[in-house]
């Protein structure tokens, strides 16, 4: 049966309040359009989710009510793939909301990545909601269902749902596998407050996950097409790095890569060596995400020694050099701006650029936020940090401008010094941009 197209009148009165509909000419309104049909719509909505500009989602879907375009099914999926993918879960339901006043039913795989959405805004009510509402409207829940509702509790640390979830899988003959591991580990790392035996917990935990069955772990297709991967839907911490090669990420690694990634946020270095040598029992290596969190673990533990070994035996095994080895060891050793600690990082800076490994804009801005922190000292980790972003010409964060800002008026830097004058002018049209966490006269 085909379904009629009303544009929801909500959606029509926002639109008239981005866009003019007295267009001087239609090669103006050409240039304020999105698109002119469903499929450029299509295509313009995958471009922003691959280029991760959630917050554009919206004003897309205005465009088209506006234009009298009728999205489909797959421009439904495609958006709030884009809100999951962003952690917008207003919008994620909007978009949900929208397709049922057009008729269209949520199916299993578009539930899934609501459930995936709310666990990434950390909102396991809504999470099960979500699967009470799947059951008012007769969709059938799958396994993954199931996984991303327990990822999704794990994630608001709901030790108590998550084990609920567990007891349900396994009565009805479902047996965990290596994405449930890692939602427990998650659910007792997020618990709060954290228990003494967090740490032995974990471990207990990943020597259990060990009679997992690979074959338990197949995507469905339609995630695979959409972009989205197991590590993603279930808001593991890999999410970020799966498709990097390399040597980046072993798959059958996961419940040790969430272990591992949970003991360097415990600074449980006993816990991390644990880890390390069950690792080497199986027969298996730590690949560089694993490298990552034991640097990580080391440097924050105030173990600086540990931390530098770990990268040199990397880059002296004759594997290809990351990124994000050097940025893991600078933000490290600037734990606590200790003289040592600020060497370091300055010589991984100038190591790290000599070789043409080039700061992100995401990556620049956190390390400028951890450098401006330093009291005392030159402020030459800061500095260095800012004129390689301004090199590349890479935008800068407003916390990060703010605290380098602050940083440099607490130095008593002359006030005609180019630099300030540069870093203030950025401050200034960031906050006009942005607005200011502070108010007048306190930043």
């Amino acid at each position: 049966m085909k379904v009629l197209f009303q544009a929801p009148q909500r959606s029509l009165l926002r639109s008239l309040g981005r866009r003019y509909l007295s267009a001087a000419s239609t090669e103006e309104y050409a240039k304020r359009n999105y698109a002119n049909n469903v499929a450029e719509y299509n295509t313009v909505v995958s471009s922003i989710t691959a280029k991760r500009r959630p917050f554009l989602l919206r004003d897309v879907y205005d465009d088209m009510m506006l234009d009298g375009v009728q999205p489909t099914r797959d421009t439904f999926h495609s958006l709030i793939v884009g809100t999951m993918k962003g952690a917008r879960m207003q919008d994620a339901f909007f978009f949900r909301d929208e397709m049922k006043a057009m008729g269209l039913l949520p199916d299993v795989v578009l539930y899934n990545f609501l459930i995936s959405t709310c666990g990434k805004c950390k909102n396991s009510d809504q999470a099960v909601q979500i699967l009470e509402e799947m059951k008012n409207y007769q969709v059938k829940p799958n396994g993954q269902t199931y996984i991303c509702l327990l990822n999704a509790c794990a994630a608001a640390g709901r030790l108590d749902r998550v084990y609920a979830i567990v007891r349900d899988m396994t009565a009805a003959g479902a047996g965990l596998n290596k994405f449930c591991y890692a939602g427990l580990i998650t659910a007792h790392m997020n618990k709060k407050p954290l228990s003494d035996d967090t740490a032995t917990k974990i471990i207990e935990l990943v020597e259990q996950s060990k009679g997992w069955s690979q074959g338990e772990t197949t995507n469905n297709p339609e995630n695979f097409v959409m972009g989205v991967s197991q590590e993603e839907l279930y808001n593991l911490p890999t999410a970020d790095y799966v498709h990097r090669r390399g040597g980046f990420l072993m798959k059958d690694l996961t419940v040790y890569h969430t272990a591992c990634h949970a003991c360097a946020d415990l600074k449980n270095v006993e816990a991390m060596d644990t880890l390390l040598e069950m690792l080497a029992k199986d027969g298996k290596f730590p690949d560089v995400f694993i490298l990552l969190q034991t640097m990580r673990c080391y440097l924050h533990s105030g173990d600086l020694d540990r931390g530098v070994k770990v990268f040199e035996d990397y880059m002296a095994s004759g594997k290809p050099p990351m990124i994000e080895l050097y940025v893991t060891l600078i933000d490290g050793a600037m734990v606590g701006h200790t003289p040592r600690g600020m060497q370091i990082a300055q010589d991984m800076l100038v190591a790290m650029n000599s070789r043409n490994f080039f700061l992100s804009p995401k990556m620049g801005s956190e390390l400028l936020l951890v450098a401006a922190g330093e009291k005392t000292g030159g402020y030459t980790v800061a500095n260095y940090i800012w004129d390689l972003m301004q090199g590349r010409k890479l935008p800068v964060s407003l916390p990060a401008v703010e605290a380098y800002y602050n940083g440099l008026k607490n130095r008593e830097v002359p006030a005609d010094d180019p630099r300030l004058l540069l870093v203030s002018r950025t401050y200034d049209n960031l906050r006009l941009r942005f607005g200011s966490r502070f108010g007048p006269g306190q930043d």
